[in-house]
């Protein structure tokens, strides 16, 4: 099933289970709900992925504990929900990214690190905003996680929307945000995009108010990737990207998820932007994720 089109749900009458009891139990006040009892190295039946579907769109993080996957059934169990994205061209020695990405504090030679592959990941963003056709949803599977603390958190942009204040919403309908992946290297302090990269991933431009497809709800779409306002004094744009990002950011608005070993976790990229927390000692626990990523579509504007 695409996730990219139109979904008929009725939400306010959406079954909280399925009839093979699968529930979906809310787990945080803004996002987050937990799915047990599905084994995902078996294929799903069309009636689940339907209610996954729907709990994703309604509660934008899903959790599922207690699995135990092979990275070839975390890509099975990703597309059956749509298509299979790929990271950005090359990695930063120049080497395709692999279909399971890695996420991790391991160094070369598989020993926890303090020095992070990249910075961008304790930054605010979406995934993939530096596309034309950004990421729909993130599927992350816990192998190995510290004893305490490497939490993620989600911040629902619905919700932030909701409670901007009216001029908010005025003086920034219409606006468009130019994303690009090289800016986002310079804004994290990371190691700057090689040529290649640069032309692999040119910039583009966005709605800063996005509507979600499903449910027509608006919602803000910026991050650390977001270089820009389209048309207006650089500094000047960066200013009411600055603003913005603190508003809608704010602890109200935020859902921290605890990892658990062997959970698998999958959210919407459609409401909300997340971001890595690197509170636990780094050079002593290990921290590694298994990461696989559903294509989205273009962004639609109000």
């Amino acid at each position: 099933m695409d996730l990219g089109g139109e979904l008929d749900i009725d939400f306010d009458n959406a079954s909280e289970s399925c009839p093979d009891n699968l529930v979906a139990r809310p787990i945080g006040r803004v996002a987050g709900a937990e799915l047990r009892g599905l084994d995902l190295r078996s294929p799903l039946a069309e009636e689940t992925i339907d209610f996954i579907l729907k709990a994703l769109v309604k509660y934008h993080v899903l959790s599922f504990p207690d699995q135990d996957l092979t990275k070839d059934q975390q890509v099975l169990f990703t597309k059956q929900f749509g298509e299979l994205e790929g990271h950005v061209a090359l990695d930063h020695s120049g080497k395709p990214f692999p279909a399971v990405h890695i996420v991790s504090n391991l160094d070369p030679d598989g020993q926890p690190t303090t020095k992070p592959r990249s910075h961008g990941n304790y930054f605010w963003h979406s995934d993939k905003s530096y596309h034309a056709t950004p990421s729909l949803a993130t599927i992350l599977y816990a192998k190995e996680i510290p004893p305490n603390g490497g939490a993620t958190q989600f911040a629902n942009m619905q919700m932030a929307y909701d409670e901007l204040y009216p001029e908010m919403k005025q003086m920034i309908d219409g606006l468009e945000v130019v994303h690009h992946w090289a800016q986002s290297r310079r804004n994290s302090c990371n190691v700057p995009a090689t040529p290649e990269q640069e032309k692999e991933s040119p910039p583009v431009t966005h709605p800063i108010v996005r509507v979600h497809p499903d449910t027509n709800r608006k919602s803000i779409y910026l991050g650390i990737h977001a270089s820009h306002i389209a048309g207006m004094n650089w500094h000047e744009g960066r200013e009411i990207i600055y603003r913005l990002t603190d508003m809608v950011t704010q602890p109200r608005f935020v859902y921290t998820h605890e990892w658990k070993k062997n959970e698998v976790v999958m959210w919407d990229n459609r409401a909300l932007m997340h971001r890595a927390t690197g509170d636990f000692d780094q050079a002593l626990h290990p921290r590694v994720l298994h990461r696989t990523v559903l294509r989205g579509a273009k962004p639609l504007s109000p």
